[in-house]
């Protein structure tokens, strides 16, 4: 069976990443491309970097499907098509959200569970997530081990992942 391109994009708030991920994806030519937003608008600076992102899609010369969906993955795979260009974006949000009704080990093998669904029918699946452990571990125990844990989970994803970049400041470092 083949399988779609894995890409993972990890960066800082602000460094370009959403942005060089939806142009990674255009330039893979898929039939569809798909933005996957499972970021939620809890503020008024989320929500204008949302509508931001979202008219920034608006004015490419490729159409996009969005699906706002920050949590029931599973809703989102039967609308992927075969040969689509998939962009999923605020991961680490996904993850956090998914927290709050499962254990750790649970939330990851749903997450690898979805990734290999998405990548059955993608021509490219682009994974887009907040950089950790940039700073020191939080002085608060669930906090740390949540870090420590994404970090964990950005480990096998770069492992799994047919490429794996890194956006500071615009710029793209390529890994992998």
């Amino acid at each position: 069976m083949v399988r779609g391109k894995l890409v993972f994009i990890t960066g800082g708030v602000r460094s370009g990443k959403s942005s060089f991920a939806e142009h990674y994806v255009m330039n893979e030519q898929a039939k569809r491309n798909v933005y996957i937003a499972s970021g939620m608008a809890v503020d008024g600076e989320m929500k204008a970097r949302i509508k931001r992102h979202q008219e920034d899609r608006e004015n490419y010369p490729v159409e996009w499907e969005t699906i706002e969906q920050p949590r029931h993955f599973e809703q989102v795979v039967p609308q992927i098509d075969t040969g689509y260009g998939v962009l999923w974006d605020c991961v680490t949000t996904w993850l956090a959200n998914e927290l709050y009704e499962g254990q750790m080990e649970e939330v990851e093998e749903k997450l690898f569970m979805a990734i290999d669904q998405l990548l059955v029918k993608a021509k490219v699946l682009v994974i887009v997530s907040n950089e950790v452990l940039d700073e020191p571990l939080s002085k608060y125990e669930f906090t740390a081990l949540y870090q420590e844990w994404i970090g964990r989970l950005h480990q096998k994803l770069v492992a799994k992942a047919d490429h794996a970049f890194e956006m500071e400041y615009g710029i793209s470092h390529q890994w992998k």
